[in-house]
């Protein structure tokens, strides 16, 4: 892990100067990652299908420990339109309300989804020329009415696993989709999202797909990789190498749905079962072991869990947190990590010439130097940042 955590040195943080007269105590405290330690947002936390002390316990958890969000079910097509016409937005206004209130980027996950079952029978049924104006219909709507709200989205989910859209309109149609969304939204940004890729099964086929539709003028504005098709455990050097190629476009990477342990683990399929406690401190130094792999690579720009509570998570096993809120392991494993060791707390003087430096993670950080304050950006690609009182 040396060679990681020097990566992490690298790339993760910028270095602070700061003026103030001489000998003057200077305190430095991160407020906020620049990176994405996000999670999903679970419908019925936002609907009225969670017990008021449950839906408080979970915003509250959330809170503590995550400062990104993606939609889980609530923008998927079929989810908002099951019958053509009955369109449910208040599950995902709710969201963007609270989101935004609270200062928190939200990813909308998906505008389009093409694997054949998650596509409604009423649109299958539908002929070609009035399909086509649907999903028209379906991009310029989504774009016009969350225009600005969502920090990016999933554009059409899993292509190299299926794609409906593409087996009746066209090998062009994905072109058209993002067209369509950026009428609604000229600024929307617009990822790609699928899976078996970190794990290498699947990996060259996203390759050659991106590759095609960069060559096509799809503007892709970032590569979704969901994390959770490993089994109780994963493949470091699966996952160095996929994140060493996928950077190699240039583009954000987001590791978009993580859990641990994934879906090839005998925990999805018995949601029943449980982990004994060595293997609770097994899940706990695998989520670090993967978190810190996927922080020292720069083009990686988040990872979102796909559930955190037994309550509201499909792989239960996976949760930071019992059904009870009880926190498990991997919980305290998680904000050690992200909250202990990759958070910038710094306290020092000014020398005799009124200037003192440090290394701080990018992020917002609050400066203060005797009674004086301010609240700093060190960006991303920001090597230094100086600060004067």
């Amino acid at each position: 892990m040396a060679e990681v955590n020097a990566a992490i040195e690298k790339y993760r943080k910028g270095t602070l100067v700061i003026h103030a007269a001489p000998n003057t105590p200077v305190m430095v405290e991160q407020q906020r990652h620049a990176f994405w330690f996000g999670a999903t947002l679970a419908n019925h936390a936002f609907e009225d299908r969670m017990s008021a002390a449950d839906r408080e316990a979970y915003r509250q958890v959330f809170l503590t420990n995550f400062n990104a969000a993606v939609t889980e079910n609530a923008l998927k097509w079929h989810d908002m339109e099951p019958r053509r016409g009955s369109v449910n937005y208040r599950t995902v206004d709710a969201m963007l309300d609270w989101t935004k209130e609270h200062g928190i980027p939200l990813r909308g996950h998906n505008i389009y989804w093409g694997i054949p079952n998650r596509v409604q029978d009423w649109l299958k049924a539908l002929p070609n020329a009035e399909f086509r104006e649907v999903l028209k219909a379906r991009g310029i709507e989504v774009g016009r009415r969350y225009r600005g709200r969502f920090a990016e989205y999933d554009l059409n989910n899993e292509m190299i696993h299926g794609n409906y859209y593409e087996d009746r309109l066209g090998k062009e149609i994905t072109k058209q989709m993002a067209a369509w969304v950026r009428e609604g939204d000229p600024d929307a940004v617009l990822y790609l999202n699928d899976y078996d890729i970190l794990t290498g099964v699947r990996l060259e086929d996203y390759l050659r797909h991106i590759r095609d539709l960069l060559d096509q003028g799809v503007p892709i504005g970032g590569i979704g990789v969901q994390g959770h098709l490993h089994g109780e455990a994963f493949d470091p050097k699966a996952l160095h190498h996929a994140l060493q190629k996928l950077s190699e476009f240039n583009l954000p990477i987001r590791v978009t749905e993580f859990n641990m342990p994934g879906q090839r683990s005998r925990f999805l399929k018995d949601p029943r079962l449980r982990m004994t406690d060595a293997e609770e401190q097994a899940k706990a130094q695998a989520l670090v072991d993967y978190y810190r792999i996927c922080f020292a690579y720069p083009m990686v720009k988040g990872i979102l869990m796909w559930g955190f509570w037994e309550g509201a998570n499909w792989i239960p096993a996976s949760s930071m947190y019992r059904r009870d809120w009880t926190p498990l392991p991997a919980a305290k494993a998680y904000q050690d990590l992200v909250y202990g060791e990759w958070q910038t707390r710094w306290k020092g003087h000014t020398d005799a010439n009124g200037r003192c430096e440090l290394r701080a993670f990018h992020g917002r950080h609050r400066v203060q130097a005797g009674t004086r304050e301010q609240l700093i950006d060190l960006n991303p690609g920001d090597t230094q940042k100086t600060v004067r009182f």
